[in-house]
């Protein structure tokens, strides 16, 4: 069983910084991608940027520039650096892991940007 805890989220200015963090219960190499999803109120589930086993990174045009995903195998946690934060960014943050089982999903996270 699989389970991803997400930490990191709370309220942040607009321009400010925030980390998020992704511990999984076993080790990160059975996944063959990890992910950060976010889903705004009103609006559907989004990706917002994903690292393979490999870490090759790929994020979402908006973010770019802005959100850095990285892991570290040896803590079994996969981060979302997030910085020069905008309103539009608010959303729960949900952590996101696919195997060859299938995929799994963390609680999420709440980031508000606001000031």
């Amino acid at each position: 069983q699989v389970q991803l805890v997400e930490s990191g989220g709370g309220l942040v200015q607009p321009g400010g910084s925030l980390r998020l963090s992704c511990a999984a219960s076993g080790s990160l190499l059975r996944f063959d991608v990890m992910g950060w999803y976010r889903q705004a109120p009103g609006k559907e589930r989004e990706l917002v940027a994903t690292i393979t086993r490999g870490d090759n990174t790929n994020s979402i045009d908006s973010v770019k520039g802005r959100f850095t995903i990285s892991k570290f195998n040896g803590k079994n946690t996969v981060y979302l650096q997030m910085r020069s934060l905008k309103p539009e960014d608010t959303a729960v943050y949900y952590c996101n892991a696919k195997d060859y089982t299938g995929q799994y999903w963390g609680q999420g996270t709440q980031v508000t940007v606001s000031s």
